[in-house]
């Protein structure tokens, strides 16, 4: 990678007395919890805080409403710096504590900082807490969500946190040695730990590496050269787990820690030595050495057959038992036996924003004898071509997608290609700058769409006068057996930036709109 940066090796903050007295400047506050969760860390232990953000007071308002009884208790020690920044707030204060989504590398603010940290590298310079670490370009939220469950399940005091939404600050004081920490990272949160070596995961988890931020790093070698710090400060007897791509290949061949490799293409059968894989009927296996994991040894003797830890999932689509079956492995790796890490993941809810089922609607035929369900799912934090894709076969009907937006310097040929081998109902597209690259593409195709639209609101009123003047066609089209329900799904395949605050504010948007045109 070209001119990365590397930090000073440790933390500038190595006990809680550290903290006391302080001045410490957190640049950015926003509007997701990381910022608001590290100043209420750093106020409880007795910091001078200051808090800039270029964003102002008025969009700022749910962040610094939540904040009100900290303004109240420390106020001398609070101060706000919003709409913009102050050199001096950077020169003046002992520690700048940086926002992930700001580069280091031109930041004129952030060159006069004396010392930079985050909230993850004082979380893992104090925490003792065992750390299980994924990153990766899909699927991320989604197997820390079902690795958690499945920890919880399984009876351990589990903790969730990092580019979730959660500050693992807001959980440090609640942690030891006995509860296990997973952390997803973002490639940025990675590199702003480049050179720290503060990450030293028991388990680094790399799920799918697909192009991703293309429009930050310039080249993919850029960007996987900051998912590679998840194992960089491993050591000999920690686990990394990784597929079996060429980007899997690479990881495993640079690792110091036990490798682990999984498969996740339902049409081969896998069969590693050590490692996981799912069979062609989308069942879940894993095979571990029975010396280490005594559960694995089918008989007295100790011999070693294959366990089956996946089967049914209440999460639809083939991508949500690929990210079951990561979560699979880490829970084996952690000494839960094959048959209970087959049940708790059997009833793993999913989680926000993530092919989130939230709504249902129906329409009554004039027959008052027909009646057609359309299921309602947040799919917004598929931010790349590639989750998108995946929403949209996830689900035996044919759904109505919903997608589009702003460009991140990504190739939607793939998607389109993907699409014309199955498509969707239909297609109905918000505008943007990844619309703009998306839409010459489907009319080469021959691909029909909707829209673009302005806003969200006037999509979803055109949606529903869509399904209504279509319900009769559509019963026809099923008339031997109608399905369950019509699922229609909304994965934008690109950032929300323009119409939205984030990917987050977009998926409540739609759920809002959603339950208030079709009652």
């Amino acid at each position: 990678m070209s001119n990365p940066h590397f930090y000073p090796p440790g933390c500038s903050i190595t006990a809680f007395e550290d903290i006391a007295g302080k001045r410490i400047t957190v640049m950015g506050l926003g509007l997701n919890g990381g910022g608001e969760a590290t100043v209420r860390f750093l106020l409880k232990h007795g910091a001078l805080v200051t808090v800039t953000d270029m964003k102002t007071k008025e969009q700022l308002a749910p962040t610094l409403n939540r904040l009100l009884p900290e303004m109240r208790k420390y106020g001398r020690r609070l101060r706000f710096i919003l709409g913009g920044h102050k050199e001096e707030d950077f020169s003046s204060a002992d520690i700048v504590i940086k926002n992930p989504g700001v580069k280091i590398q031109g930041n004129k603010y952030l060159a006069l900082a004396k010392t930079i940290e985050t909230d993850l590298s004082i979380f893992l310079s104090l925490t003792k807490a065992p750390i299980i670490a994924v990153t990766g370009s899909k699927g991320k939220s989604s197997t820390v969500s079902a690795i958690h469950y499945g920890l919880k399940a399984a009876g351990f005091n589990a903790f969730l946190g990092g580019n979730i939404t959660v500050s693992p600050l807001s959980f440090l004081e609640e942690t030891s040695e006995a509860t296990p920490v997973v952390l997803e990272l973002s490639s940025w949160q990675l590199a702003d730990l480049r050179g720290r070596g503060v990450l030293k995961p028991k388990i680094a988890l790399i799920t799918t590496i697909v192009p991703d931020h293309q429009n930050w790093y310039g080249s993919m070698e850029n960007y996987v050269a900051d998912k590679k710090l998840i194992y960089a400060d491993q050591t000999p007897g920690q686990w990394t787990i990784c597929g079996t791509d060429s980007w899997g290949d690479v990881f495993a061949s640079e690792t110091k820690g036990n490798v682990i490799r999984y498969s996740t293409n339902p049409q081969t059968q896998g069969g590693f030595a050590q490692g996981g894989w799912l069979d062609a009927a989308g069942r879940g296996w894993v095979s571990l050495p029975t010396e280490q994991f005594p559960s694995f040894a089918t008989n007295v003797a100790g011999s070693r057959q294959p366990q089956q830890v996946l089967d049914s999932l209440l999460v639809p689509g083939i991508h949500s038992k690929q990210n079951a079956l990561m979560a699979a492995l880490v829970l084996s790796l952690i000494q839960v036996p094959p048959q209970k890490t087959l049940n708790v993941l059997s009833l793993w809810p999913g989680i926000p924003h993530r092919l989130e089922y939230f709504h249902r609607w129906h329409i009554i035929l004039k027959d008052n004898a027909t009646q057609l369900e359309y299921r309602f799912y947040n799919d917004t934090a598929a931010t790349v071509p590639e989750a998108s894709v995946a929403a949209a076969q996830a689900f035996s009907t044919p759904v109505q997608l919903i997608c589009g937006g702003t460009d991140k310097e990504l190739d939607f040929t793939d998607f389109v290609q993907k699409i014309k081998e199955n498509p969707p109902a239909n297609i109905h597209l918000l505008p943007g700058t990844a619309t703009n690259k998306l839409v010459p593409l489907l009319v080469q195709e021959g691909i029909p769409f909707r829209g673009p639209y302005e806003t969200l609101g006037l999509l979803l009123h055109d949606l529903k006068v869509c399904l209504e003047s279509s319900a009769a066609w559509t019963a026809r089209q099923y008339k031997d057996k109608l399905p369950d329900f019509f699922p229609v799904v909304f994965s934008p395949g690109a950032t929300s930036f323009g119409l939205f605050s984030n990917e987050f504010h977009r998926g409540e948007v739609f759920k809002e709109l959603i339950q208030k045109i079709f009652v």
